[in-house]
């Protein structure tokens, strides 16, 4: 039995009338309920919309996102240190985090309202950067960190080390480190390995190394992880989850761990992982 449900935020996809639509029909259903909607129907920041108010984030017992993965990605790094449940309802595209369908939502609801749910807990990675200023905080990831160029240049070489180890120094287009979460992303795109969501690890891929021997790297999630950029090169961006950006200079060190706080999204007791690949993926179409 989970905590019970008594405050509920809705995060609606931008530009998407039929998602508003459902979160007003969802408000009411809740009102109905008992049910205190925290915040208005409010949308995700990667669009530039307004989430002025931490409350959304800090006093809910539960949100729904209705919108794709992006949605999802944006409102995982909102969340800080609290890992309160997310119900996904997908009104994107390819939809691996937003699991479930429109017309189970309130389905999906009542169960977690009489507390009849499960939570598949992902990991995070917190990343930060070291540079002639000091070291700070960039934030944290629920797919993936990527440092690649952001206009056309030449190979950039990255020094890779994890722990007390020297890895490699990779001559590359760029380089991924991916969560088990982000392995189906810009990770699968890359020629890296499918992650089983669960399992304790993160993966290191080159994008287009120079060296063809150079393959994805798969370590564990307990390891601190050191990229450091060797060469002046024009236009190289750190990235995380494809929605936050940060140039980086020769010299300059990212330090990524797996972040002490996780992503706790409800996940459909009616299908599993393998099921969302097969259907996502196309695989024995």
């Amino acid at each position: 039995m989970q905590d019970k449900v008594e405050r509920v935020s809705i995060i609606v996809k931008p530009g998407s009338l039929d998602a508003l639509k459902t979160a007003n029909s969802l408000a009411e259903w809740l009102e109905k309920r008992g049910i205190k909607l925290i915040g208005n129907l409010i949308q995700d920041e990667i669009h530039g919309a307004n989430l002025d108010s931490n409350e959304i984030y800090e006093n809910a017992d539960l949100l729904i996102v209705l919108g794709g993965d992006g949605t999802i990605l944006a409102t995982a790094r909102r969340l800080g240190r609290r890992e309160v449940p997310v119900l996904g309802i997908n009104y994107g595209s390819l939809g691996y985090l937003t699991e479930f369908r429109i017309e189970e939502v309130f389905l999906a609801l009542e169960k977690v309202l009489a507390g009849d749910y499960e939570i598949d807990r992902r990991s995070m990675l917190t990343v930060e950067l070291e540079n002639e200023l000091g070291r700070e905080t960039v934030g944290r990831a629920l797919n993936d960190v990527v440092v690649n160029k952001s206009v056309p240049a030449r190979i950039i070489e990255i020094e890779v080390c994890f722990d007390e180890f020297f890895v490699s120094r990779f001559r590359a287009d760029g380089l991924i480190v991916s969560t088990p979460t982000g392995s189906t992303a810009y990770n699968l795109s890359a020629g890296g390995p499918i992650i089983y969501p669960s399992v304790g690890a993160v993966v290191l891929t080159p994008i287009c190394p120079f060296t063809l021997t150079n393959r994805p790297i798969v370590i564990p999630d307990s390891s601190r992880i050191r990229l450091r950029l060797l060469e002046e090169s024009e236009g190289v961006i750190l990235t995380l989850d494809g929605q936050v950006f940060r140039k980086i200079t020769k010299g300059d060190v990212i330090h990524i761990h797996k972040s002490s706080v996780g992503f706790a999204l409800i996940k459909p007791t009616s299908r599993n992982y393998f099921d969302v690949l097969r259907n996502k993926l196309k695989w024995g179409s």
